[in-house]
C-alpha cells in the first residue's frame, strides 16, 4: 500500500523561495498523514511559466541556488519523496534547458525525467527555451509499487495526432503499477471535461492508474484552476481536488488491486462528469485571476470607470468579489451626451456593491479640448474624432486617479467590441488589466443575471441589464447603429476567432448560423464585412491591457496575428 499526497499549490513565477515554502509546507502535512510521496505541479520550483526569465542569468542561478535549497528541505522529511519540476540546465546542441521532473528524497535526487512533448501552439511556446526529452519511460519502485512518470503534455498524444511520439505508450510498456502526471494546465471553459476524457481514455487503454496534479492560480492573462485527479485502470474517475483554491490531500493505493482510497481508507465513489455551470467557472475564473493579479503586482485596490453600462457593472461585481468592496472606487464621469441613467444606474449599483462611486464630469474638459482644436487647427471637433476624444478624457481621468492613488484601473471592455474595434485607443482601452476582455456581450448579460441570481438580490440592477447597450458619446447612440445584434454578431465571432477550439455542441450552433448567413447576399456582405474589422483592428488589440483567459482561445498570446497583412482579400 503506497500512501500518495496530492499538494496543487499556487506558486508564484520566480518566487523560488516562496514556492519552496509552500512546498515544504505540503510536504510536512504529507509526513503527517504518513505518506511515502508527495506529489507538486509542474515547474513548482520556479512556477509555470518563466518565459524569457529563463534567459536572464540572475533568473538562472536563482533556480540553481533553489535546487541546493530543495535539497536541504527534503532532509526535513527523510522518509518522504518529493516529485516535484524544475527547468534543468542540459549540456550539447539545441535549446539549454529541460522541462524537467525529479524525485528527491531525504537530499538526494532519485529520478531525473524530462518532458518530451513541448507544447508549441495557442498560449504554450516551450519549444523557445526547452528541448525535448529523449524517447524512454522512466520509472521508480517506492516499497511495493512501480511508480511511473510524465509532465503534463507527455500525456495528451495517446490518439497519436499531434505528436511522432507517445510517452504515454512507452510507459505503459515499462509495465508500472501507477502513473504520476505532474501539470500546469491553464484553465478555460470544458477543459477539465477535455482533461477526464483524455486521461481516463488512455488509463483504460492501457490498464493503468494515474494521478494527476495540476496548479493554480492566475498568471498574468493565464489562470491555472487545479482540479487534479485520481483515474483508475478502468478509466473512472474517483478524486477530484477543489478548483480554484489550493488543495493538499492525502489518497491510498493498493498496488495489488490497482484501487485508489481515501487516506483514511475508505472507498472512492466515481467522480460525476458534471463541472461548474459555466457562468460559475466564469465568475470564480475570473475573480480568482484579478485577486493572484493583483497581489503579484503590489496591488491592493482598483478603480473601474462607472458608465451605468453593462460591462462596467459587470467589472465592478467581479471587482467587488476579487478584493472587497472597500478595495473598490467607481468613478462616473458624465458628458453632454450621457443620459440619466448612467449616473443614476452608477449611483445604484454602487450602492448595492458597498462601492464608493465618485462623480467627475467631463464637459468643461471635452469643450475645452474643442475650443483650442478648433483655434489651432480651424476646424471643428465633430464626429468620430469628438466621440473619441470623449473616451479619451475618461481615460486620461482614470489613469490620473490610478497614478495619484494607486490603484489598479480595470477596463471594461468585452470580446465581441474588441474583436471588432469598437473601443477607443487610449481611452477605454487604459488600463492594467480586462477582466471581462474574453468573453462576448451575450455572455456579459448572462453573467450578470447570474451573479445576481447567486446573490439572491439585484446587484447589478434590472435598469442596467435591460437597457440598449450604447457608448452614449452621441446623441440617442446604439450599438446597433454600427454593429448587428450581438445574438448575431457573437455566432459569427465564434465562428472566426475560435473555430474548432470551441466546445462541440457550440461549434456546431455556430457553423450552423453561419451556413444561414452564408445562404443570403446579405449574409455574405455581414461575414465579409465582421472579417475585415476584425483584421482591421488588430493593432488595438495589440495595444491593449492583458484580458484574462476563460475561453479556448483568447486574444494575446494564444492569437499571433500580423498587424501589417492582408488577410482578406
Amino acid at each position: 500500500m503506497l500512501r500518495i499526497t496530492s499538494a496543487q499549490i499556487n506558486p508564484t513565477i520566480g518566487d523560488i523561495v516562496g514556492n519552496i515554502a509552500l512546498m515544504l509546507r505540503a510536504a510536512r502535512q504529507a509526513r503527517d498523514e504518513q505518506s511515502q510521496l508527495v506529489v507538486f505541479p509542474e515547474m513548482s520550483l520556479s512556477a509555470y511559466y518563466p518565459g524569457d526569465l529563463l534567459d536572464d542569468a540572475n533568473f538562472q542561478a536563482r533556480v540553481q541556488l533553489g535546487l541546493a535549497q530543495l535539497k536541504l528541505a527534503t532532509r526535513e522529511t527523510p522518509n518522504l519523496a518529493w516529485v516535484v519540476g524544475a527547468p534543468m540546465v542540459r549540456a550539447g546542441v539545441g535549446k539549454p534547458f529541460h522541462n524537467a521532473l525529479l524525485v528527491l528524497r531525504n537530499g538526494e535526487i532519485l529520478l531525473q525525467y524530462a518532458k518530451q512533448l513541448l507544447p508549441t501552439y495557442n498560449i504554450f511556446d516551450e519549444r523557445r527555451h526547452f528541448e525535448p526529452g529523449p524517447d524512454v519511460a522512466r520509472v521508480l519502485r517506492l516499497g511495493d509499487v512501480q511508480i511511473g512518470f510524465m509532465v503534463c503534455e507527455d500525456g495528451w498524444n495517446d490518439a497519436g495526432q499531434d505528436y511522432g511520439v507517445n510517452p504515454f505508450q512507452r510507459l505503459a510498456d515499462a509495465a508500472p503499477d501507477l502513473v504520476v502526471s505532474i501539470n500546469a494546465s491553464p484553465s478555460n471553459v470544458g477543459k477539465r471535461e477535455q482533461r477526464h476524457a483524455i486521461f481516463s481514455k488512455a488509463c483504460a487503454r492501457h490498464k493503468l492508474p494515474l494521478l494527476y496534479v495540476n496548479q493554480i492560480g492566475g498568471h498574468d492573462h493565464l489562470v491555472y484552476d487545479g482540479a487534479s485527479f485520481a483515474v483508475t485502470a478502468q478509466g473512472t474517475v474517483v478524486y477530484e481536488a477543489q478548483r480554484f483554491t489550493e488543495d493538499v490531500t492525502t489518497l491510498s493505493f493498493d498496488p495489488r488491486t490497482q484501487e485508489f482510497s481515501s487516506g483514511g481508507g475508505g472507498s472512492l465513489p466515481a467522480v460525476s462528469c458534471e463541472g461548474l455551470p459555466t457562468m460559475e467557472f466564469y465568475r470564480q475564473q475570473i475573480v480568482l485571476g484579478l485577486k493572484d493579479y493583483a497581489r503579484r503586482c503590489g496591488f491592493k485596490q482598483a478603480v473601474v470607470g462607472s458608465s451605468g453600462g453593462i460591462d462596467s457593472a459587470l467589472t465592478l461585481a467581479l471587482a467587488v468579489q476579487a478584493l472587497g468592496a472597500a478595495n473598490v472606487v467607481g468613478i462616473t464621469m458624465p458628458s453632454r451626451f450621457s443620459s440619466e441613467g448612467s449616473v443614476s444606474d452608477s449611483v445604484e449599483l454602487c450602492r448595492n456593491l458597498g462601492v464608493r462611486l465618485i462623480e467627475h464630469p467631463i464637459k468643461e474638459i471635452v469643450s475645452a479640448f474643442e475650443a483650442t482644436f478648433h483655434a489651432s487647427f480651424g476646424e471643428e471637433l465633430q464626429g468620430l474624432p469628438l466621440e473619441n476624444l470623449q473616451a479619451r478624457v475618461r481615460g486620461t481621468t482614470l489613469m490620473e486617479f490610478s497614478n495619484r492613488f494607486g490603484h489598479l484601473l480595470l477596463t471594461t471592455g468585452n470580446k465581441s467590441e474588441v474583436s471588432v474595434g469598437y473601443c477607443t485607443l487610449y481611452g477605454d482601452t487604459n488600463g492594467g488589466l480586462g477582466l471581462i476582455g474574453d468573453l462576448y456581450k451575450t455572455e456579459i448579460f448572462e453573467l450578470c443575471r447570474h451573479i445576481n441570481k447567486t446573490a439572491g438580490r439585484d446587484l447589478i440592477p434590472d435598469s442596467i441589464i435591460n437597457k440598449p447597450p450604447s457608448a452614449e458619446l452621441a446623441p440617442g447612440q446604439k450599438d446597433t447603429d454600427s454593429l448587428p445584434p450581438y445574438e448575431v454578431l457573437d455566432g459569427i465571432l465564434k465562428h472566426l476567432i475560435e473555430g474548432d477550439r470551441l466546445p462541440q455542441r457550440e461549434r456546431e450552433r455556430t457553423e450552423a448560423e453561419v451556413a444561414q448567413l452564408n445562404a443570403t447576399a446579405d449574409g455574405t456582405a455581414l461575414l465579409v464585412k465582421i472579417q475585415k474589422m476584425i483584421a482591421r483592428n488588430e493593432y488595438k488589440r495589440r495595444q491593449a491591457p492583458p484580458v484574462l483567459r476563460v475561453r479556448g482561445k483568447a486574444f494575446g498570446s494564444g492569437r499571433q496575428v500580423p498587424i501589417a497583412a492582408v488577410q482578406y482579400a
